[in-house]
C-alpha cells in the first residue's frame, strides 16, 4: 500500500489584478479582476514506503507547494492526497506527527538555546518517550559529528553546524517520511558529504521514505535511485534514475591527449568538440559506436599519450530534457518505478 498518494493534485494561487495609477487604485476599490497562476497542474504520483525520491524541477516549476501541500501547510484546489492513510490539510496534528520537515532556509531550531535544549523541547512537543529520545539522540549525535557544538546556542552554529541540527531535529520523533527542501544548499563539501550518508542510513536502516528536492543534482545521482520531474506545474517523467540516463545519456566524451599538437583530429564516428594544446575533446554516441573502437580509430591515425572517457552527468541531461522535452519511447510518461528497499 502507497505510503503517499496523489491523484490529479491542482493548486491555483488568485491574486487581485492591479491596474497602474491612481485611478486604477480606486477602480480596484470597487471593481476587482482576479488572475489565477496554476502552480501544480494534475500531479499523479504513488511512493512506496521506505522508497527514496528526488522531485526535481526548475524555479517555480511547482515543487515547493506540492511538498507544501504534502505537509498540510497549503489546501490543495482540487485532486486528492493521501500521506500515511491521513489527508495533511484536514488532520495537520496527526500528519505531524508522522513526517520530518527540512527546509535547507529555515530552521525549526530556537535561536538563543542551545542545541541541546532545542532537543529537549523538540522531545516535549512530539512526547517522544525518554528512553527512546536517548537512543535517537546518541545515535544522530555520532552520524551527524554533533557532540562538540550540543551545547552552542543555535544562532552561533556554522550553517553546516545547524543543517546538521535541522536533520536531527526532524528524525528525533521517529516519523516515517521525511521531506527535505534543498537541504544541502550553501553547504561545503565536507557537510554535503555527511548529510548524504546520513540520509542513506536512515533511510536502509529505519525504512524511511525520503522525498528531496533540490538544485543540486550530484545529491540525486548519490542517494536517489528515482526521480519525478516536474515542469510548468506538470510531472514530465517519473521513473528510475538510470533509466533516464541510458535513454537520454546516449552521448558521451572521449578526450584524448595527444603527442604532435599540429595536426588536426578527424574521427569517423566522433564529433570534434574542443581543442586546448595537445588535449582535443570528441563526443560520440555509445548507441552508434563503442568507446574501444572509437579509441582504436584514434590510436591507428594518431599518436597519443592518454585518453579519458567521461560519461554525461545527471545535470545535463536533465538540462537537455528541459530544452528539447521528454519523449518516452513507449509514448507515455512512464509509471512510478518499482524500487526496492
Amino acid at each position: 500500500m502507497p505510503i503517499i498518494e496523489t491523484r490529479d493534485l491542482r493548486k491555483v494561487f488568485r491574486a487581485v489584478k492591479r491596474t497602474p495609477g491612481a485611478l486604477g487604485a480606486l477602480r480596484t476599490l470597487f471593481s476587482r479582476e482576479y488572475v489565477d497562476r496554476v502552480a501544480v497542474e494534475d500531479v499523479t504520483m504513488s511512493l512506496e514506503p521506505g522508497e527514496l525520491v528526488g522531485y526535481i524541477g526548475p524555479n517555480g516549476a511547482g515543487k515547493s507547494t506540492t511538498i507544501k501541500m504534502l505537509t498540510g501547510i497549503l489546501v490543495p484546489t482540487s485532486g486528492r492526497v493521501v500521506v500515511d492513510g491521513l489527508v495533511p490539510y484536514a488532520e495537520r496534528k496527526k500528519n505531524a506527527r508522522n513526517i520530518g520537515v527540512v527546509f535547507g532556509q529555515r530552521s525549526q531550531l530556537y535561536w538563543d538555546l542551545p542545541l541541546i535544549e532545542s532537543f529537549e523541547l523538540l522531545r516535549a512537543i512530539y512526547a517522544v518517550p525518554p528512553e527512546r529520545y536517548r537512543t535517537n539522540l546518541r545515535e544522530f549525535t555520532e552520524l551527524l559529528e554533533m557532540g562538540d557544538f550540543l551545547q552552542t546556542p543555535v544562532r552561533q552554529l556554522s550553517l553546516g553546524q545547524r543543517m546538521r541540527g535541522d536533520f536531527a531535529a526532524a528524525m528525533l520523533h521517529d516519523p516515517r517520511i521525511i521531506f527535505l527542501d534543498e537541504p544541502t544548499i550553501g553547504l561545503d563539501v565536507v557537510a554535503k558529504e555527511a548529510i548524504r550518508n546520513f540520509i542513506i542510513r536512515v533511510n536502509a536502516e529505519r525504512g524511511t521514505t525520503v522525498i528531496l528536492t533540490t538544485h543540486d543534482l550530484a545529491d540525486v545521482e548519490r542517494i536517489c535511485p528515482r526521480i519525478v520531474l516536474i515542469d510548468e506545474g506538470k510531472i514530465i517523467y517519473d521513473g528510475e534514475v538510470e533509466r533516464i540516463k541510458s535513454e537520454y545519456g546516449t552521448h558521451r566524451t572521449l578526450v584524448v591527449e595527444l603527442c604532435d599538437g599540429e595536426r588536426d583530429v578527424h574521427v569517423s564516428g566522433a564529433t570534434f568538440e574542443s581543442r586546448v594544446g595537445n588535449s582535443v575533446r570528441m563526443q560520440f554516441d555509445r548507441n552508434e559506436i563503442s568507446a574501444d573502437q572509437l579509441i582504436r580509430r584514434v590510436a591507428d591515425s594518431y599518436c597519443i599519450n592518454d585518453v579519458t572517457l567521461q560519461e554525461p552527468d545527471l545535470e545535463s541531461i536533465i538540462k537537455r530534457i528541459y530544452r528539447e522535452g521528454y519523449s518516452d519511447p513507449d509514448g507515455a510518461v512512464p509509471p512510478p518505478a518499482e524500487i526496492a528497499r
